[in-house]
């Protein structure tokens, strides 16, 4: 019971800092010209502001909370909680943005936090299965990286909201992955030590696809449209996470019958809750960016 209350912890840890490296990080971008989106200009520009190093490092923060929630807790537990990022996004956003949470963002915070209640309390993950052999291993990530690839270059050809959502995709599948990848190397320090671990290739992975995540996710904060985007990789990310768990290392939910349907019902409220607050939230963002442009240089 204590291992579940600091894994629990741990991810809601996670997801503060979450919180605070999305807010941050956007308003670093609302001044950057469109056409910079997933260019080196853009990223030479972000590199020499400190309010981006600032997102950047709280959201480092909350990528190693998220490694030590995964050190003992599953995959289907941590990954979801994420989620709450949005809710925590909420009010200091608001108060960064000098303007007042409305109620109906509070009622929808309300029932962010209800649904993650009940999903902490559901949520039990079973037994794990036989981990995935290294030739599916190796095709399961391989077309994750073709899907990827793929979104990305469709979504450079497009503009507003189709853009941001297929960068927002591209992002969800790829942190995803990284949560998956994450998952392996705090298994393999734990049982090998870090001589070991370093022996292997996961934390050189690891690192190659932390860099590529961070940069794709700036680029979605930058494509447009807010309202869809973060919404759409903060709920992705854990989608995809507990499907590769369960394909690949083996990871199941203990649950069934009522148990069950609420528990899918939970996840439903969650979901409904993070697109209705990322709307919010990005309608702002979005009259920011446009002040932005519109003052002088």
């Amino acid at each position: 019971m204590l291992g579940h209350g600091l894994t629990v912890l741990f991810a809601l840890c996670s997801a503060v800092c979450m919180a605070v490296g999305i807010v941050v990080r956007q308003r670093a971008t609302m001044d950057v010209p469109s056409d910079q989106s997933v260019s080196t200009r853009m990223f030479v520009t972000l590199l020499r502001r400190r309010i981006w190093w600032a997102g950047t490092g709280a959201a480092v923060a909350g990528y190693v909370f998220q490694a030590l929630a995964l050190v003992k807790g599953s995959l289907i537990l941590v990954q979801p909680l994420l989620v709450s990022a949005l809710l925590f996004a909420l009010p200091l956003s608001a108060k960064l943005s000098g303007r007042r949470v409305t109620r109906r963002e509070w009622l929808w915070a309300g029932l962010l936090t209800l649904a993650l209640a009940l999903f902490v309390l559901l949520a039990r993950p079973g037994p794990p299965d036989r981990p995935a052999s290294t030739t599916v291993s190796v095709l399961v990530m391989a077309g994750c990286g073709v899907a990827i690839v793929a979104f990305v270059v469709i979504a450079r050809r497009l503009s507003g909201s189709p853009r941001a959502v297929l960068f927002a995709v591209g992002v969800g599948v790829l942190f995803g992955v990284v949560a998956v990848v994450t998952k392996v190397v705090m298994h393999l320090l734990n049982q090998r030590g870090a001589l070991g671990l370093l022996a292997t290739p996961a934390p050189y992975a690891l690192i190659v696809l932390g860099v590529v995540a961070t940069l794709l996710q700036q680029s979605a904060f930058h494509a447009g449209a807010l309202q869809t985007s973060v919404p759409t990789m903060l709920v992705l990310e854990p989608v995809v996470a507990v499907i590769l768990g369960a394909v690949l290392l083996g990871e199941a939910l203990d649950v069934s019958g009522a148990e069950l349907i609420a528990l899918v019902l939970a996840v439903a409220a969650m979901t409904a809750a993070a697109f209705s607050l990322g709307r919010g939230e990005g309608a702002y963002h979005a009259e920011l960016e446009m002040e932005a442009a519109r003052s002088p240089v």
